[in-house]
């Protein structure tokens, strides 16, 4: 009967220790996202921003462009007045001439000019037709970088609110861990902490689902998961080197967690 009762109370020591660990865990993960998250923000916006000034440059050569053929155009319609200009001028001297050599050389003249009128109003007609197409184009990019703007202007207020809220549950978690971790004694705190260091994800404590940790491939050996169920002691993973809780502890404590109902509600 005694060691009924000395086997309960062990029983109770370890599964009190791995809620708290495990509540310890579900809090530094949580954490470790809001981290993550600060400092994923300045590249999320620089690449953004890095987007809007390649469509802006891309605008500029547009711009340019359409510049320069208005420009040509300008060009264009100067030639045509210096040719009307000349044909009336050769149209005068044709009033003064003395010999047929004199009227065909004017003729000549007359008519390579009007030849130039008409090269002229056909590159004109050319360009008009090029400026269109580009300012079909320039409207289809500006309401791009438009709303481009816009969505950068609304990431930004987004992420800033998601930043004052992170910064508010951070303030609890904090608090909540120090609490956790003055329920536990300081060589397993230690323990899990130099785990959380050591490992990538910042998993000390694993969930053992169908046979194996979570995040590993590895299944522990019957055996250990015989001695898992129990809860009689603490079970370290022998490949990965976390501390294991069987998945039916992990869900209880997790649908218990301060974390996930804050999550929730945001």
């Amino acid at each position: 009967m005694s060691h009924n009762k000395k086997q309960e109370a062990v029983t109770t020591t370890i599964v009190d220790k791995l809620r708290i660990l495990y509540n310890l865990q579900l809090i530094d993960s949580r954490m470790d996202e809001i981290r993550k998250f600060r400092i994923n923000i300045p590249m999320e916006i620089e690449s953004l921003e890095e987007e809007l000034k390649k469509m802006k440059k891309e605008l500029e050569h547009f711009y340019k462009d359409v510049f320069y053929i208005k420009e040509n155009i300008n060009k264009q319609n100067k030639n045509i007045k210096s040719s009307d200009m000349l044909i009336s001028k050769y149209e005068k001297q044709k009033d003064h001439i003395k010999n047929h050599k004199e009227l065909y050389s004017l003729d000549k003249e007359i008519d390579y000019q009007k030849l130039e009128i008409q090269l002229a109003k056909k590159k004109i007609k050319e360009l008009n037709i090029q400026i269109q197409k580009k300012k079909e184009i320039l409207k289809e990019k500006e309401e791009m970088l438009e709303n481009k703007e816009e969505h950068l202007f609304h990431k930004k207020k987004e992420l800033s609110n998601i930043l004052i809220e992170n910064e508010k549950e951070e303030q609890i978690l904090l608090e909540k861990s120090s609490c956790f971790s003055k329920k536990v004694d300081n060589n397993l705190l230690k323990t899990y902490q130099k785990i959380r260091s050591g490992v990538k994800n910042g998993i000390a404590i694993a969930p053992v689902q169908r046979g194996a940790p979570l995040g590993s491939y590895l299944a522990i050996t019957p055996q250990k998961y015989s001695e898992l169920i129990q809860r009689n002691k603490l079970l370290i993973d022998e490949h990965s080197g976390r501390i294991l809780i069987d998945a039916e502890l992990a869900e209880e404590e997790k649908k218990k967690s301060f974390v996930f109902c804050y999550k929730k509600k945001l």
